[in-house]
């Protein structure tokens, strides 16, 4: 049994509704061993998968497909003879996805300590605490009902 021309509905064109649909905003650009990486606008699903993928992995292929989707080819080589750590890689990669989603959302320090906390977390310990928490526990509210203490000794 055929269909009829009238029966036929019109094609759905994802290339033309996705055109519509980039984002109109500002890319981050990352300068790393003197060169000038602009990142995409939006993260590729290469990536994404690629992610997952080398969590479990270590082929160095799998990273370098992960790393060519963003930076373009040969980074993980460029980076590996630089004497990149792979501390600063996943540093780069939190920034990176982090300031994808929405540029200027990370900064480099606080990609560092994301990292920092994931690795401590893996090792199934509590990342230190930095300056600023550690002040801010030192400062104990008085518990209700007690008296607030001046600090002097009795």
């Amino acid at each position: 049994m055929s269909e009829s021309p009238e029966q036929l509905v019109e094609a759905a064109d994802f290339d033309a509704f996705f055109a519509e649909q980039a984002p109109d905003r500002p890319r981050t650009t990352l300068t790393l061993y003197g060169r000038d990486y602009v990142l995409p606008d939006s993260l590729p699903l290469l990536f994404t998968l690629q992610m997952e993928r080398v969590q479990d992995s270590s082929d160095p292929d799998d990273v370098r497909t992960m790393l060519t989707t963003l930076f373009g080819d040969d980074v993980l080589d460029t980076w590996a003879e630089h004497g990149m750590t792979d501390r600063q890689l996943g540093i780069v990669l939190i920034y990176s996805a982090a300031n994808i989603r929405k540029p200027g959302n990370v900064t480099m320090q606080r990609a560092a300590e994301l990292y920092d906390q994931g690795e401590a977390a893996k090792a199934g310990k509590a990342p230190a605490a930095n300056r600023a928490e550690r002040r801010a526990s030192s400062k104990k509210k008085p518990k209700k009902g007690a008296p607030a203490r001046s600090g002097a000794r009795s």
